[in-house]
């Protein structure tokens, strides 16, 4: 805004300084102020101070307006009559009904145009001629001077207020209609969230349940089941939190969003909860991951981790080292090749941790390393 009350300052003295130009000049071309003495002079001194005041605040456009009419009535009193119509106001007056129309509220717009009317008239009257003679050129000259400048200041305040009212109410239609969006959205992932809790959630309960009551009731030496309905428990556990996570940015009600390195250590008491043990090594100065990147560890441990809980034989160490220049995750287990289904589902879980590693620009190696199998995945990241 004050670039704009700039701007209406500026034009207000542009305009007030073409008034009082234009006035004096007329007056001394028309007038006499030889003639005229002292009152010539008083005329044309008090036309350049009220045109003066046109540059004044808006708010004290009535009595700007007043101090014309009573200049514009006063004029030919003090001159001789017979120097005719000659005042010190022409254009000053006109430029002062605009503005008690346009910038006074409406009792005091009406009081400054009557008194606007009363001094055009009384400026005719006395000003003598055929303007004073004939009451047909008063009327004229009174609507012209006084009345039609106030009118075109009203007309330019309403339409200033219905252009105002017409971007106010386009701002409030466009504001309902995003809270319409954001609602049905909401609604929409309300929806989604009860279907997914409904659905999904009460299937994979069941599965971890029932996976648990399964390895609880197996006899001695079934090792081998146990330990696959341990990983199916597991699973189902892991598959329990991530829908919740989810069901929680659904609803909008957290801002919990997917899990990272933070959580290594449930997901490790997880995996211990389904009877294999694990252990879990930080090494080196934690660092602050991109979120991408700290995801992808965290699915890359949870990967390594199922497929131990699945062909596992032995203890589980997961090291994870933060080095100045990368990020190291080494997995080590006692998982055997035993060349039959072990090594198609095993291939299948790297693949997909070698898409993790390879988006990121890391490096990946799996293999034997002193009768345990080891992942080990590499990830470059800024020095600090």
């Amino acid at each position: 805004m004050p670039d704009i009350r700039g701007s209406l300052r500026r034009q207000s003295l542009l305009v007030a300084l073409v008034c009082v130009v234009c006035d004096a000049a007329l007056f001394t071309l028309r007038g006499s102020l030889g003639e005229s003495g002292w009152r010539g002079w008083a005329v044309l001194l008090g036309g350049i101070a009220v045109n003066a005041a046109l540059a004044g605040a808006a708010r004290h456009s009535g009595w700007v307006a007043l101090a014309h009419a009573l200049l514009f009535a006063g004029a030919p009193l003090l001159l001789c009559t017979c120097q005719g119509y000659v005042v010190g106001n022409n254009a000053g007056i006109l430029i002062a009904g605009y503005r008690a129309g346009a910038w006074l509220r409406p009792k005091p717009a009406v009081l400054a145009l009557l008194a606007l009317l009363l001094g055009v008239t009384a400026g005719c009257i006395e000003g003598g001629g055929r303007t004073a003679a004939d009451w047909r050129l008063t009327a004229i000259s009174v609507s012209v001077s006084g009345l039609l400048p106030w009118l075109v200041g009203r007309y330019t305040t309403a339409r200033r207020a219905y252009i105002a009212d017409l971007e106010r109410e386009a701002d409030e239609r466009r504001q309902h209609e995003e809270e319409a969006v954001k609602r049905a959205v909401l609604e929409e992932r309300t929806t989604i969230a009860r279907d997914l809790h409904d659905v999904i959630s009460h299937h994979v309960s069941a599965i971890g349940v029932h996976a648990g009551a399964a390895r609880l009731g197996l006899p001695e030496g079934a090792e081998p089941v146990r330990k696959s309905l341990g990983a199916v428990e597991s699973a189902s556990r892991s598959a329990m939190a991530d829908l919740r996570r989810l069901l929680d940015l659904l609803h909008a009600e957290t801002h919990a969003g997917q899990p990272g390195l933070d959580n290594l250590d449930e997901l490790v008491e997880t995996v211990r909860a389904a009877g294999l043990p694990t252990r879990l090594t930080l090494r080196g100065e934690p660092r602050e991951l991109p979120g991408s990147l700290d995801v992808a560890l965290y699915r890359i441990v949870q990967e390594a981790l199922t497929n131990a809980l699945r062909h596992g034989e032995g203890p589980v160490e997961v090291e994870l080292n933060h080095g100045r220049t990368e990020v190291v995750l080494t997995v080590t287990n006692g998982l055997r090749p035993d060349r039959g289904t072990h090594d198609e589902h095993a291939h299948r879980g790297l693949a997909g941790i070698r898409q993790r590693v390879t988006l990121f620009g890391g490096q990946v190696s799996y293999g034997e390393a002193g009768g345990h199998w080891q992942l080990r995945t590499t990830f470059p990241v800024e020095s600090t």
